[in-house]
């Protein structure tokens, strides 16, 4: 099971993922309290340890603003968190090789069963980034075999039953915070849970 650690928007949130080596992590390229600028990114990807794939968030972006960050060499996996097209989704795929993750805010047990064009779901809570979840029991229904990621309010508290879901790889932002701020020992504790239960 693998790992990501979403929102990153401070240099010592780079130093705490060097030192605890989750998968991936996430630069939100959209409106958000975690957003951040391309120079930033630049300046955070130049001082990441290689092992560590980026995935670049974005919402309702244009397809342009996409490879451009793709073409500077910030990012390795798009996610896509908007109402994106699976047109939309097909013509990027035409135009840049980089996998993608499509969201699904699930509000029913009918979203579990979205299907798409990306290669891999990402299910979250109908606002992600708010520290909610949705009803994992709806993931018992999920017959595709695309590999998802599990996000929306995961913490240390139900860290052990979004684990059981056996997702392709969990995603935390806020469940590794304290007030607003990547906390390295909550982060610390998270991933080296998931490393635990990781039977591949």
């Amino acid at each position: 099971m693998k790992i990501k650690t979403c929102g990153l928007f401070r240099q010592e949130d780079i130093t705490f993922v060097n030192i605890l080596q989750p998968d991936f992590i996430g630069f939100v390229f959209a409106p958000s309290k975690r957003e951040i600028h391309i120079s930033q990114a630049y300046e955070y990807k130049k001082h990441l340890v290689d092992s560590i794939q980026v995935v670049g968030v974005f919402v309702d972006s244009p397809k342009e603003r996409i490879l451009e960050i793709i073409q500077a060499g910030l990012i390795d996996i798009i996610q896509l968190h908007g109402n994106e097209s699976e047109e939309y989704i097909a013509e990027l795929k035409a135009l840049c090789n980089a996998p993608i993750i499509k969201a699904v805010r699930v509000q029913n047990i009918h979203d579990i069963h979205t299907t798409t064009l990306a290669d891999y779901i990402l299910y979250d809570s109908s606002s992600g980034g708010s520290g909610l979840c949705f009803d994992w029991r709806f993931l018992d229904e999920i017959h595709n075999t695309k590999p998802y990621f599990l996000a929306g309010g995961i913490n240390a508290n139900n860290l052990a039953q979004a684990i059981s879901h056996k997702p392709y790889a969990i995603d935390v932002s806020s469940g590794i915070e304290s007030q607003g701020i990547k906390d390295f020992e909550k982060m610390a504790h998270i991933i080296h849970t998931i490393r635990g239960n990781a039977h591949e």
